[in-house]
């Protein structure tokens, strides 16, 4: 019988991410995005953004589905940060060691406890198109602990949800986890989904979603 897991202490409808290249404009999202009222932030554009960044927002635009929405909006508020955050972020989701399988599981993992509507909107198919079981994915979208996982799969799950729930691993978990990833995979492990803490903070501070046309992940969350 599936065992009911427990989310504690995370209550924000937000979250964080980084597509690859999907052809929609930065205008085209603002636009699609719900308007029912001002967003905190008001959107940056490549017009109004300021010259110190407009290097960083065209290479973030050249990569980005949200263009400069989502969390660049909120980033890009303070420069020299998003710099360097989005250097952080390019080596968490396209050099890190750690299999892409794994690093969209963890992103996930995240994006369930904050029940972020932006993170798992994102993630979710990344996670599917880098091989990570729908089944594994929807038990944990239903706060079931994933059936069927694979061992590196089971030792990220508890890793990430023991960081997060409880804030240290037991030395039998460690050398569990050590055994299978390696310290290189498991300090990336950890480094991915202590980021998408931080980007589901900025994304929460903005109040920033899904764009309005799209079903939420989370319906009961709402808008």
């Amino acid at each position: 019988m599936a065992k009911k897991i427990a989310f504690k202490g995370f209550s924000f409808a937000c979250s964080a991410l980084m597509v690859l290249a999907g052809g929609i404009t930065t205008s085209a999202f603002a636009q699609a995005q719900n308007v029912d009222q001002p967003k905190r932030f008001p959107q940056l554009t490549m017009e109004n953004i300021a010259p110190q960044s407009k290097i960083l927002a065209q290479e973030i635009v050249a990569i980005s589905s949200v263009g400069l929405s989502g969390p660049y909006n909120v980033m890009l508020r303070s420069p020299v940060f998003a710099e360097r955050m989005k250097r952080l972020l390019d080596y968490l989701r396209f050099e890190t060691s750690l299999p892409k399988r794994l690093n969209e599981f963890a992103i996930l993992i995240q994006g369930r406890l904050w029940t972020s509507q932006v993170e798992w909107f994102a993630h979710y198919p990344l996670a599917l198109k880098a091989g990570l079981p729908a089944s594994v994915a929807d038990d944990l979208k239903a706060n079931i602990r994933p059936r069927g996982m694979q061992p590196d799969e089971e030792v990220v799950y508890d890793v990430c949800m023991t960081l997060s729930q409880q804030h240290e691993i037991s030395n039998a978990l460690f050398d569990r986890a050590k055994a299978i990833l390696g310290e290189q995979q498991l300090v990336d492990l950890v480094a991915v989904t202590g980021t998408y803490v931080t980007v589901a903070m900025l994304l929460s501070l903005g109040e920033e979603s899904v764009a309005a046309n799209k079903a939420l992940p989370f319906p009961e969350k709402g808008r």
